[in-house]
């Protein structure tokens, strides 16, 4: 299975780092990036993977509709956020049923909002680089039975926890805090908790599902964010013994932040994306590999601030 498909696309651990945090615009690619829960990473031994991301958070929205900046009033008017997010992680497979993944974000995010104050309209902006929230994250596989030698069916869970050891108090050159949505850090400990499936032909076609749940344990300084459910679906086809074309569907779910410093009425949101994508494999133990991401459905509560497309590359090696 691992010769006819490659090093194939990818689940969890990144996937439980991303999802686009309220409305300021702090977010992470969804797309998938750890090979071993789609099935091409199952021996012993270790793996490491870098993925940049941009995303481009230009595009404020209401509910489902665009609208312009300030067209809906708020206190402060949401005008863009570009983040460039780089994500290491390294993967242990400790025995044939047991792994662990360990995650650490940097972030380098650039925000403009508008201040609206007594009738004055205030540009304000940050930029800042830094560590984000480390997750750390184990899985077990529950099943893994191979089909007539032409196919192969795996199963299992994840659970982990997301720490905060991301800065949750930057401020700007003129000491203005930043919205919580904003920082690289929430501040909370979070449950991550998830499941998946994949299989595999020898015709050179693969494939998975998976659903994973961020659930928040803890509240930091009148702060909690909502909770999160990432749907995932998609499909491998190899092109040779090199290259692989790939197509994931991304639904993804977050409820309302709460807390004295949140904005629950301008956080929560909905949305499907497509992404497509393509790898090239270098040698037995390397691989390349790159992504769009584009929105087919977006509903946000209140305003928030969205992106037209998204897309990520990325290298991994395995040792």
């Amino acid at each position: 299975m691992k010769k006819s498909t490659g090093y194939f696309l990818a689940v969890a651990l990144c996937a439980a780092a991303v999802g686009a945090r309220a409305s300021c615009g702090a977010a992470f690619c969804l797309v998938n990036t750890d090979w071993t829960s789609q099935g091409s990473f199952l021996d012993p031994g270790m793996r490491f993977d870098l993925r940049y991301e941009y995303i481009d958070l230009d595009q404020p929205r209401a509910g489902r509709s665009r609208v312009g900046v300030g067209q809906v009033p708020r206190h402060h008017d949401e005008v863009e956020t570009r983040n460039n997010n780089y994500v290491a992680s390294v993967d242990w497979n400790l025995a044939p049923q047991w792994g662990l993944t360990l995650a650490v974000p940097y972030v380098d995010r650039d925000h403009l909002h508008v201040h609206n104050h007594h009738g004055e309209t205030i540009p304000e902006s940050w930029s800042f680089r830094g560590l984000g929230d480390l997750r750390l994250q184990s899985r077990y596989v529950l099943t893994s039975v191979a089909a007539d030698g032409a196919s192969l069916s795996t199963a299992g869970l994840t659970f982990g926890v997301k720490v905060p050891t991301g800065k949750h108090d930057v401020t700007n050159s003129e000491g203005e805090l930043a919205e919580r949505t904003l920082q690289p850090g929430t501040g909370t400990t979070d449950l991550l908790l998830g499941a998946y499936w994949h299989g595999a032909a020898l015709d050179g076609w693969s494939w998975f599902t998976r659903a994973q749940a961020v659930i928040p344990t803890t509240t930091r300084d009148g702060f909690q964010p909502g909770r999160q459910l990432q749907v995932d679906g998609g499909a491998r086809y190899a092109l040779g013994v090199a290259a692989g074309l790939m197509l994931q569907v991304n639904a993804h779910v977050r409820g309302r932040d709460s807390g004295a410093n949140a904005e629950p009425e301008d956080s929560g949101q909905r949305a499907v994306f497509v992404s497509p994508g393509i790898s090239w494999t270098l040698g037995r133990d390397a691989q390349l590999y790159a992504f769009v991401q584009v929105p087919v459905y977006q509903a946000v509560n209140g305003v928030q601030l969205t992106a037209d497309w998204s897309a990520l590359a990325g290298v991994s090696f395995r040792f």
